[in-house]
Parts: C-alpha cells; structure tokens; sequence
C-alpha cells in the first residue's frame, strides 16, 4: 500500500497554512536553513528572471474572458515569481480566486482550531514515538505536537524535501495572494477551513492510526521523496501528460479506501469549485482562478468540468526551457507569503 503517494497529492490538492505556526522550531547545524523574506532587491531581481511554470487556460464565456492556473503549494524560490504570460494575464485580472484566503487572520485561526489534537483521535504510545521520531529528523521538534496526527503526517511530507530547495514557504499561491493585496485586487476563497480539512481528517481513529502507519513507513523507504519530486517536476516543465498520468505512477489507487480518499481529496471538491468559478466569472469575468494542479486533470478536473458548463477552455501553452532541474542541495528557503508583501501567509499544499 502506498498511502504517502496518494496524500502526495495534497503539494497540488490543498493549500493549508499551517506553517504560520512553526516559527519557533529549534533549528541544528544540519537542518535546512531556516525561511528569511527576501529584500526588495531579491524580488525586484526575482521577478525580471521568472519564467512560466505550470498549467494555465483561458476560460471564455458571454463575451468574457477568466483564466485559470494549476499551482503548486511548495517551491522552488525561482519557481514562485510569475512568468511573462502569467504577468499578462494578471495584468488583466479583477479578481483573484483560490482554495483559501491566507492572508484573512479569520482563516489561519479557524485552520488551526480545526487541527488542534483531540482525545479520541490520540495515537498509541508507540507509534507517536514513531512520528515524533520523523519530526525531529526534520527540525521540527514539538512544533506540531496539538495537531491532530493526519496533519502532522501531511506537513512531514510536504516538508521532506526541503533540503533540495522545495519548501511550502515558496507557495506558489502565497506569492499571487501577496501581489493581489498590493494592487488591491480583491481576493476570494472557493471553500472554507472546515470544507478543507474534512477532505483531510479522517472520521475514525483506526483510519488515523493506519494512515499515520503506512506513512511513516513510505517515509522509512523515501517512496515520499521520489513521489514529491516527480509531481514538482513535471509542474516546473509544464508537462501536464505527466500529471495526467499520476494514477499510474503514484503507487496510490490500489484498494478501494485508497480510491475513496483521492476523490475525496480531488474529484469531491472539484464540481463545487467549477460551479463557484461559473458563478463568479458571470458578468463580467476578469478571474484568476489559482488551484493546485492536481485538481486540473482527468474527465472530473476542472478544465472539463467549466467546459461542461458552457466555458470555452484553451490551454496556453509556452516555449519551456531546459528542464527546471531540482537541485542536489537547498541553499536557503525564504517565505513566499512574505515576499509577496501584504503578510500573506505560508502555505501546505497542497
């Protein structure tokens, strides 16, 4: 069973900013350095270098155009800065739209009440030393230790490949929440904190004590790494035919249970959102519509699902470069949301 393949999906499937809470993690000598806002300088340069990464379309409809952009919740630094289509079509942008609003106090407050551990979902002795195991090998020490354990798991594996330089504080969705307060362009949420973390939290403790398990022996093997890496890559070169065929890679659809969770991390959430989208752009559309990119693919992703609603959807495609390499080693990781400006929050995935 390869359960961490599967809730790899949450890099591309949620945006939870929960890392606002870690600031306080006891760093050693071999942690990866810890997140620094770069200057004014470092974004002025960031952005004169940024290339086009990721998926985007135009959605037109009644004579009104939207766009809609498959994002990924943690990064490379290079990768967060938007590219020159993607600053074309912000530039013609009235609203931003996307999973949750991080930069709302409101919503951080109520992601992390919703996290905070309980009782009757605590885990057996051994198995939380297990996990507590895993966090300090990753520097976070008792940082998460009042989080229910189904969100200590998704930050231990979003956050595994930090030392080769992807880091949630580079979200992708950080940095266009950040832009959006500074040219004061309104920002809109398609779900709410509970809608989010219901995909997530599991109803029973026998689910949670197996999904905590299965990961922390996927971690054991490094099958989370090799996943990880692959879904980033393919979303720093745009090749969506990789994405598309991430069922078959992943190693995460083999038993029914592990089916139900994907739809209801992905498929579940999906119709929701397009029906919101469809109801945001009527009138005058304008929308840049940012959601992670594994909510894009397949007959239920969101691309066909606004197609099915009457929208006229065209991928935008662009010269790519050579391959955008993840490298060996991180040289630092700074926060996407503060680099944006307006403090707008970290982000999990994904």
């Amino acid at each position: 069973m390869s359960r961490l393949s599967m809730w790899g999906a949450r890099l591309c499937g949620l945006g939870l900013a929960l890392l606002a809470v870690l600031g306080g993690t006891p760093a050693r000598a071999d942690c990866p350095p810890a997140a620094v806002p770069p200057d004014a300088q470092a974004i002025q340069q960031g952005m004169a270098r940024a290339q086009n990464h990721g998926f985007l379309w135009t959605l037109d409809r009644q004579g009104h155009r939207s766009w809609l952009y498959g994002t990924l919740h943690a990064a490379q630094q290079a990768w967060m800065y938007p590219g020159p289509q993607l600053m074309r079509a912000l530039g013609q942008t009235r609203r931003l739209v996307v999973e949750l609003d991080m930069s709302d106090p409101a919503t951080l407050s109520d992601l992390q009440r919703l996290a905070r551990q309980t009782p009757d979902h605590a885990l057996p002795p051994t198995l939380e030393a297990r996990l507590q195991q895993q966090e300090d090998a990753a520097c976070l020490g008792r940082a998460l230790k009042d989080w229910r354990p189904e969100m200590r798991v998704t930050t231990l594996s979003v956050m595994s490949l930090r030392d080769e330089g992807l880091d949630p504080a580079w979200g992708v969705d950080a940095l266009l929440i950040g832009m959006a307060k500074g040219l004061q362009i309104p920002v809109t949420p398609l779900e709410t904190p509970a809608q989010q973390m219901a995909a997530l939290l599991q109803p029973r403790r026998s689910a949670t004590e197996a999904l905590v398990r299965d990961t922390l022996d996927e971690m054991d093997r490094g099958d989370d790494r090799r996943t990880l890496r692959r879904l980033a890559q393919a979303w720093a070169d745009g090749r969506l035919d990789e994405l598309e065929t991430y069922p078959q890679w992943c190693d995460c659809l083999k038993s029914p249970q592990e089916k139900a969770m994907m739809r209801r991390l992905l498929n579940d959430r999906n119709g929701p959102m397009a029906d919101k989208i469809a109801r945001l752009h009527k009138g005058e559309g304008g929308l840049f519509v940012a959601v992670g990119s594994l909510h894009m693919v397949g007959p239920q992703g969101l691309p066909a699902l606004l197609a099915a609603r009457g929208f006229t959807v065209t991928r935008v495609t662009w010269p790519s470069p050579a391959p955008a390499a993840v490298p060996a080693a991180a040289s630092g990781a700074e926060s996407a949301s503060s680099a944006a400006s307006s403090g707008a929050a970290q982000e999990l995935v994904p």
